[in-house]
Formats: C-alpha cells, structure tokens, sequence
C-alpha cells in the first residue's frame, strides 16, 4: 500500500527522493511525462504516467497515501495539482512545493488546500525527511481536521496543578488551534504553587485560566494535554465529552476519542506539540519556544531521563527562538517561608531505612512544597530514595525521589498504595494522592495525631514496596500516570 505520494518530478523531487526512498512505507511518483517516467522506473523509483491536476486520475493510482507532496518545477501544475491531491486525499498530509513565479492567485491556492508550502528546496527537504521519520503526517492531518470542525470554542485542559509541561502544551495547542481560526483557551484546576511553576508563568508572561471546579461546567469543545480521561487528574465530569488528547504518559484505560495521540516512548507532552507546530508552520514566538523547551527539560529531568531522539530534535528546534536568561531566572525563585518550614519537619521527622528516607510532615499549606522537601532531602549524606508526605484538604499528598538506585519509584508508589488512591510516575520521580477517609474526622482537632496516625499507616508501606521492589527476582510493571508531585 502507498503511504508516501509524489505528483510530479522536478528538481526538488528527485532531492527529496534520494533522501526518502530508502525509508520504511512504500512510496510512488506520479508524472505525465512518458520519459521521465522510464527514468524513475530505472532508478527502481515506482512510478505511473498520470495527469497529475485529475483528481480522479490521482485517486485511481495513488492508493491510500499518508503523505502526498506536489513537486513539479511548474508553478501552476503545483497548484493545480495541490487541489486534485486535495480532493482525491483530504486524511493525507499535503505539502506542497511552489517553484518559482508563483503570483498571489497561485499562493492562495497552495494557503487554502496545503498542510505545508515550501518555496526552498533543501527546507523541503528537510521537512519531508522528519514527516516520514516522525510518522506524523496522518496525525497532522486527523488533528487539523478535528480543529476546522470545532463549532465554537475549544478549552484546553491540563491536568490538576499543573506543571512545565502541560502548561506549555497547552498554551501550543491554543496557538494551533487559533492558526485554524478556533477560539481557544488553556485552563486548569487547582493551583500553581510551586515557586519555579510560577517563576515560570509570570515570567513568559502566559495566561491561563483557572477553572472553579465547584462551578457549573460547560464547554463547546474539550482537549486534554499531559493526561488522557476526564475526571482522572483533573476535576471534570468524568463524562465529559472530549474531542482531542495528546499525551505521553501510558493511559489507565482505553482511550476513545475523535483525536489521540498517546505516545509512552516521547518524554514530554511538549515535544508532541512541538512538532505539531513545525507540521503546521506556526510561528514560534519566543515566550512559547521557551515555555516549550523548558516543559521539556522538566519532563526528561534536564534531559537524562526516559529521553528519545524525538525529545533532542524538538529542543534544538526551539533553542534559537527561546530565551536562555528568562531560563536561568525560572530555575533560580526564591523559596517561601513554608516551604522551608516543610523542609526543617522533613529533616526533624525523617526514619530511615537503608538508603531509603522517609518522612511525614503533618498539615501543610501549599503541596508543591511536598515535593521539593524531596528533592532537597535527597541531598543528605547516604540517602538514595525520599518520600515527604503531608495532609491538606482532607487528602494526604506524597512525593517521592530517587537517585543512583534501582528502584522504580513510581512503580513503588503504585503498588504500596493500590486502592487506597492514585499513584504512580517515573522510575526517579514518582507521587501519590490518598484520601484521608476516616482520619480526616479528627484532623481539626488533633492535627499531630493525625500525623502520627498517618506516618504508623503509611511509612511501612512504603519502606516494605521499596524492599519488595529491591528483590532480584522481581519484574517491574507499567507505572500509572497520576501526576508526579
């Protein structure tokens, strides 16, 4: 079966051949000229002689392509051949090459009907050289799809307290949506409370809506960035209808959507978007490139975690638009006065196992500071895995770090708490929400009770999943996708 397409066979063409024709997917050249066609057929190229601007000659022997590229040196067989390859293909990713003399008619033309237009010949290449590495052409085009559909506004979700990264997916996903002429808007439940996750909105200046989970909830159009089901790490109805989600944590349940693009190999929601936004030539303006590149730099711990190829590409993509000085100021906040009080009753609070530290914090005010007592606890002498955990709004919060060990945290955390609330996250990153249940009836007035209560109950429970999960013969499974604290 086709999957890559090619009308016509200039210059470009046999370019952009040479580089792609040895890649996976079958591909085929379509050309009226009877000569240029034997040439192909002698290079071992598939090539049929067709009119290239029929649309009913393109549908009959161009099979069913995932990407179709116009290349002919001729301006007007382009555009013509930009709306046949429109009309026989509309689910295909369509680019399109201009050649040269291309007036205004000609340039509506490619506007109205292309996915891509390129007007230089090696930036053409190089961008049909990462659509068919990538595999994102049919994605590209089921996603710019579902967008021209919308009828109304999309609201575009990211999950509970959210943090670099779905902040920034979500703002990119807004910017392509509105490419597409959709009224859109980044939104969250909870709260940005971490000092570095609001260093980081105010400074790129990004503007997203928190949403009243207590108010009635409608909405035109749903999208989901960094988690995949409504109600799960978020506070919607978990009926919900959903139009699109893009992903890259594994999902907990099948996931039915109009659009999904749920990819467990790529370490950040952000590099996803990204190369939406490269498929789609939207402009990168330097407050999103940087928000980008540092949802990502956050999602793969600077780069050294559960990192892919796709990962580096998208952040040299994003490097030379973003700003390295705003960078260094979101990754240097001042830290509040609470949290270094949940630090200090970390360290006053701690047991110790092995290299393993845990501690219970009692009542805290602001639960990002859960997480980053553990990573700062993580810097004593001889300790290689932490776990804070601390009550708030009748839920019990916990975060837990890792470093130069074995132990899969978020796999540790799943399976100590399993049916008692959600857990999971990366092997050195990992966190838990556990609902207070019962003890939540004495948390007003006994709150170190409660605290005692809670670190008898949940400190073993966590030291024995830890010792279970150290045990050669043990085989790790897949991690849940609650968020990481």
């Amino acid at each position: 079966m086709v999957s890559r397409l090619v009308l016509g066979s200039g210059t470009v063409a046999h370019t952009v051949l040479d580089s792609v024709r040895e890649r996976s997917g079958e591909l085929l050249v379509l050309d009226p000229d009877e000569s240029r066609i034997e040439s192909l057929r002698n290079e071992k190229v598939a090539a049929e002689r067709a009119d290239v601007t029929d649309p009913a000659a393109v549908e009959r022997l161009g099979g069913d392509p995932d990407l179709v590229f116009v290349a002919s040196d001729d301006v007007t067989v382009n555009a013509l051949a930009t709306e046949a390859a429109a009309e026989a293909f509309p689910d295909a990713y369509l680019v399109a090459y201009t050649g040269t003399g291309a007036t205004a008619e000609h340039r509506a033309t490619f506007a109205e009907t292309a996915d891509r237009v390129c007007s230089a010949g090696e930036a053409l290449v190089e961008h049909i050289e990462t659509r068919v590495e990538r595999g994102t052409a049919a994605r590209a085009r089921h996603l710019r799809e579902i967008l021209e559909s919308i009828e109304g506004s999309l609201t575009v979700l990211a999950h509970d307290n959210p943090d670099p990264d779905a902040i920034a997916a979500a703002v990119a996903l807004c910017r392509i949506a509105e490419a597409f002429g959709v009224d859109a808007e980044p939104c969250y439940f909870g709260d940005i409370s971490h000092q570095e996750n609001r260093a980081f909105v105010n400074l790129l200046e990004l503007e997203l809506t928190r949403l009243d989970a207590e108010a009635e909830q409608e909405f035109d159009t749903v999208a989901l960035v960094d988690h995949s089901a409504p109600g799960v790490n978020d506070q919607l109805d978990p009926e919900t209808p959903v139009d699109v989600v893009i992903d890259h944590h594994p999902p907990k349940g099948e996931v039915s959507v109009p659009f999904a693009d749920i990819r467990e190999d790529v370490g950040a929601t952000s590099t996803i978007v990204t190369q939406y936004l490269d498929c789609f030539d939207v402009d990168l303006t330097e407050a999103l490139a940087t928000a980008l590149l540092y949802g990502i730099r956050i999602d793969t711990k600077d780069f050294k975690r559960e990192i892919t190829q796709q990962d580096f590409e998208a952040a040299a993509a994003l490097l030379p638009h973003a700003n390295i000085d705003v960078l260094e100021r979101i990754e240097s906040p001042s830290i509040s006065a609470d949290t270094f009080e949940v630090v200090a009753r970390g360290i006053r609070n701690r047991e110790v196992d092995g290299e393993v530290l845990a501690s219970c914090v009692g009542a805290i005010t602001d639960r990002d500071a859960i997480a980053q007592a553990a990573d700062r606890l993580l810097a004593i002498q001889g300790v290689t895995v932490t776990f804070v955990y601390g009550f708030m709004d009748g839920t019990v919060y916990a975060s837990a770090r890792g470093r130069g060990n074995d132990v899969d945290l978020g796999e540790v955390l799943r399976v100590a708490f399993d049916g008692v609330g959600s857990a999971g996250g990366h092997t050195d990153m990992a966190g838990a929400q556990l609902p207070l249940g019962v003890f939540d009836a004495v948390q007003d007035d006994a709150g170190d009770t409660l605290a005692s209560v809670l670190e008898g109950a949940i400190t073993p429970r966590f030291f024995e999943a830890v010792r279970d999960a150290a045990k050669p013969d043990e085989s790790a499974s897949p991690t849940s996708d609650a968020r990481v604290e």
